[in-house]
């Protein structure tokens, strides 16, 4: 993690360089942490796929490389270089990587 405490420090990274996919399936890189928020880098090898699920606090996603579909009450939206999607806390969603997939998830 490149900070996490009640007074973080800046956190400056070139995410494409971050991403990571040696490993099958999900790398979470944490990035920066506090009492109020949460940032990591997510990279999905192609072919992962996480099954529905929900998180208790709002999330976001913005795609930096690959490509893959996030499927959010039943709906599929395509997840490429540069797509935003935010999440409110409890919302059913799923997300398969079609190619190796990196986004920012705060």
């Amino acid at each position: 993690m490149l900070s996490s405490s009640k007074n973080a420090a800046e956190a400056i990274v070139n995410l494409r360089e971050l991403a990571d996919y040696t490993k099958p399936g999900v790398t979470r890189k944490a990035l920066a942490k506090d009492e109020h928020s949460s940032f990591s880098l997510l990279c999905l090898t192609a072919g992962t796929s996480l099954p529905e699920h929900t998180v208790p606090r709002p999330v976001s996603v913005t795609v930096i490389e690959g490509h893959g579909t996030l499927t959010l009450k039943e709906r599929e939206i395509t997840l490429q270089p540069g797509v935003f999607v935010y999440m409110p806390a409890n919302t059913p969603h799923a997300l398969c990587a079609l190619e190796n997939l990196a986004f920012l998830h705060t």
